[in-house]
């Protein structure tokens, strides 16, 4: 079977890539997700690893690669994703829900708490979430870092939430 082309990448498409986690790793706690599937020139990624757990090599056309045991899902490398095909994802964050941090450049940005839709990589809601956190900072040049409680049956799919007010 053939992978579906419809202009963002399917999840089969995503699992498959070198920079998308084992189904054993993401079990094992938070790990960043690299959704990018176009070999393009570009590296940032790498760089702002602390823990060096992405790869590009010297050829910056490649795909990143993530070395799984070296992640801690710390986050640095989402905000700096040009991208922003960078993600976090936590199933392990409670009994119930993972968590899913993502890059967001619209405003209003939500607030800790609120409860929002929650979208596909296609845009479409799938469930809502709870907002858990909103990261900004100078390094992130304007892009925030939203992490979301969703339920765990939508960690491989919730990629960002509804812009607000719009």
């Amino acid at each position: 079977m053939g992978i579906e082309i419809n202009g963002y990448p399917s999840f089969d498409e995503l699992r498959v890539t070198p920079g998308f986690p084992s189904e054993e790793r993401i079990h094992r706690g938070p790990v960043a997700v690299i959704e990018c599937v176009q070999e393009i020139p570009c590296d940032p990624c790498a760089g702002a690893c602390p823990r060096q757990a992405i790869r590009v090599g010297v050829d910056i056309t490649v795909l990143p690669e993530l070395i799984e045991d070296r992640c801690n899902g710390c986050g640095s490398c989402i905000a700096v994703c040009p991208g922003q095909a960078i993600f976090m994802v936590d199933i392990n964050y409670s009994e119930t829900e993972a968590l899913v941090a993502f890059p967001y450049e619209y405003v209003p940005l939500p607030q800790d708490g609120e409860i929002v839709k929650a979208v596909n990589r296609d845009g479409t809601a799938v469930t809502t979430g709870r907002v858990v956190n909103v990261k900004t900072a100078k390094a992130f040049d304007h892009t925030a870092v939203i992490s979301l409680a969703i339920h765990k049956d939508f960690v491989q799919h919730v990629r960002s939430i509804m812009k607000q007010g719009g």
